[in-house]
């Protein structure tokens, strides 16, 4: 199977002379083929995106959320199915899948509340008889530019919210996971979007630069590494337009003596091996304080050695496969790395055997003992199913760790003070903070935060923040002198 293009409302075969395989990550059987699409047809999707906007912009917010609210009941009622499509071509668990496109849907809820969200301000007698008011305009033609390991949840974070405030809509998904946007874009269909609102445009990097450089889109959303973040957000401000990059992480959780093991061990084995670590909330390292060394270093070393690995769509299975047998190898070899610099290899995961699933890219949950706070492995986003685990004798010691990260998007306390708990939430220098959480992930009427090299931007995704993001403030001040040729 070939997958198509979706350009102004109609299923179009790209005239890619390359393709990518579509590869199962736990069993390598191909999917399908994914057209790397030429710049040319990026510009025939913008093309009916910017002409699509002309009337879109003037349709009443009231009835833009209609088709939102239809689109709700669509993904509500084909929740399964999208769900074991995200496991097959992405390699997540069943059970995650379905997470994911209950946090899609949850954006969708609250986009359509645009009525509301999307209202400015006014004021009476700035001056004596003028009056002032700002009202919130959409941009025009915005897009996505989505990674693989989130493919029906993140286009979410920008798409309800930007086709909500009046502006058309491009979707660039990930070329490894391209299926479940097929699917989703099936769904509009269904809502009766006017023709060229959305547009899906399957493709890489040729795709991406055009989408970068094409004078017609406004705003473009990203998510993926740090490296690739910082490429798009500069080439995309370089040619003036809005830009929000959510870039790498390496997420920690510290873990204090008073901390409760119960709840605390199976929340962290969570957060660092769920959708076996390739989520930018994942925990990857876990830094224990004083007496926590010991209780909390064998509990997390039981728990990750028990975890069931294997194909997601399989009962009782709690962890699938990394996406590529490139993935696979990379995350291999910086467990090699953490143990050359000095790490005992607790718990090892690599070149396990899953039996009837030999060709997958399985790895299981590993645990690095001892890592070297100022060496690579502590440093760099493995982005698998990798904790690391450091000593350290304070709560200010593991704060001044935190804040000497490169990365900023999640830090988590495990404790029952809540003097060390405000601490920490007032200190850690990061965008996304747990209490007793693992994963810090923001409700869709919160913004997804991230600091440092973790987020390039302002305005983050989801929320109100979604909502400044995706238009355009204009104050108008008004004076209205009498008409004295009329008489009232």
């Amino acid at each position: 199977m070939t997958l198509p293009n979706y350009i102004n409302s109609q299923w179009c075969t790209s005239s890619a002379t390359e393709y990518l395989d579509v590869i199962n990550p736990a069993t390598a059987e191909i999917l399908a083929k994914v057209p790397l699409s030429p710049a040319s047809e990026v510009n025939q999707a913008v093309q009916a995106a910017a002409e699509a906007f002309v009337s879109w912009r003037r349709t009443p917010p009231t009835e833009r959320v209609q088709y939102l609210f239809r689109l709700k009941n669509l993904l509500e009622e084909n929740l399964e199915d999208l769900a074991r499509t995200i496991t097959t071509e992405c390699g997540k668990t069943l059970a995650e899948s379905k997470g994911e496109m209950r946090r899609a849907i949850e954006n969708v809820e609250v986009a359509c509340g645009i009525p509301m969200m999307m209202q400015g301000t006014n004021l009476e007698d700035i001056a004596r008889g003028i009056d002032e008011m700002m009202i919130r305009q959409p941009l025009g033609v915005a897009a996505v530019i989505a990674p693989f390991n989130f493919p029906g949840m993140i286009p979410f974070w920008f798409m309800p919210y930007a086709l909500a405030c009046g502006n058309t809509y491009i979707v660039k998904p990930s070329e490894k996971v391209p299926l479940t946007m097929q699917k989703i874009f099936q769904l509009l269909e269904k809502t009766g979007l006017p023709q060229g609102v959305v547009n899906l445009v399957n493709g890489a990097k040729e795709a991406v630069d055009a989408i970068l450089d094409h004078p017609k889109i406004r705003a473009i959303s990203f998510v993926g590494s740090t490296p690739v973040a910082k490429y798009i957000y500069s080439r995309a401000a370089a040619n003036g337009k809005r830009v929000q990059c959510q870039g790498g992480a390496k997420n920690p959780l510290i873990v204090l003596p008073d901390a409760d093991l119960e709840m605390t061990t199976p929340i962290a084995a969570d957060s660092a091996f769920g959708c076996a670590g390739q989520r930018c909330l994942a925990a990857s390292v876990a830094v224990t304080v004083g007496e926590a060394r010991r209780t909390f270093t064998e509990a997390i070393a039981e728990t990750a050695k028990k975890r069931v690995v294997g194909n997601g769509l399989d009962q009782g299975v709690e962890m699938g496969p990394v996406i590529t047998s490139e993935s696979k190898a990379r995350i291999e070899s910086l467990i090699q790395k953490g143990s050359d610099e000095g790490a005992t290899v607790l718990v090892d995961g690599r070149h396990p055997n899953i039996s009837s699933y030999e060709k997958g890219n399985f790895i299981r949950p590993t645990i690095l003992q001892d890592v070297n706070p100022t060496g690579e492995i502590a440093r760099t986003e493995i982005f698998g199913p990798v904790l690391s685990v450091i000593h350290l004798d304070t709560i200010e010691q593991a704060i001044a760790l935190v804040n000497s990260g490169q990365y900023g998007n999640m830090a988590c306390l495990f404790t029952t003070s809540g003097a060390a708990a405000r601490k920490f939430r007032y200190e850690a220098e990061a965008g996304n903070i747990g209490i007793n959480i693992g994963v810090a992930a923001p409700m869709a009427f919160f913004p997804f935060s991230g600091w440092k090299e973790s987020f390039f931007g302002d305005l983050h995704g989801q929320s109100n923040h979604a909502v400044e993001f995706f238009t355009q403030t204009k104050v108008v001040v008004e004076r209205w002198p009498k008409d004295w040729s009329r008489q009232f």
